[in-house]
């Protein structure tokens, strides 16, 4: 799926607006988001499950989740509430994530879980607002959902260390900025910066010399 706005032209615009950030843009080229299809239910289970692991082992246990009580890929809430917690351990979920799961899981045949086209007509304020009390999901999470999920252009993840260490190998500084200084940071990349948050991800991965 293809996302709401231009991010080449959002690319164009934050190297204007950074010139160190546009170094790092030359190396890297144009931005390569995409938008994810999932539904609402199925990506905050994702984002639940890869809190505070490396991609790798995320991935690995969100396929054997999908496996045990998924439905042709994607999850099915109805297998989800049915599974013991022993089942749902077995894929490599730690208690407090089976505990979400199950919250999502039961919101979502409740009908208390909006849909995704229906958080795609809310504002930014409003999914945060909508989200934030499903158990396990931060502002981190409903932040993912806004950029990854809904295509929002204009989301600052502040708490993300990965955003945090790639800003520090940009501004080449001596360590991370705190998330008041890397907010203040953010106002000359806006209304782009999802797209810079991409590419502080993007330092990171290249191993950028601080």
């Amino acid at each position: 799926m293809s996302l709401p706005y231009d991010p080449v032209q959002a690319s164009l615009d934050l190297a204007a607006a950074d010139p160190r950030l546009g170094d790092l843009i030359a190396q890297v080229g144009p931005p390569t988001l995409t938008l994810r299809p999932d539904e609402t239910a199925d990506s905050l289970v994702r984002s639940v499950v890869y809190q505070q692991l490396s991609g790798k082992a995320a991935a690995t246990i969100h396929g054997r989740l999908l496996d045990a009580v998924g439905d042709g890929g994607r999850l099915s809430p109805q297998a989800v509430v049915a599974a013991t917690d022993d089942a749902l351990r077995a894929c490599g979920l730690s208690r407090a994530k089976v505990a979400s799961v199950r919250d999502i899981a039961q919101r979502h045949l409740d009908g208390d879980l909006p849909t995704r086209d229906v958080l795609a007509a809310l504002p930014d304020s409003d999914v945060v607002k909508t989200l934030l009390p499903v158990r396990g999901v931060g502002v981190w999470t409903v932040q993912m959902f806004l950029m990854f999920n809904l295509g929002r252009p204009d989301v600052w993840p502040i708490g993300d260390l990965g955003v945090q260490e790639g800003f520090r190998r940009i501004g080449r500084l001596s360590e991370r900025p705190s998330p008041k200084a890397l907010d203040a940071m953010g106002e000359a990349y806006r209304p782009w910066r999802s797209v810079a948050a991409w590419y502080g991800w993007r330092a990171v991965d290249l191993d950028l010399a601080p």
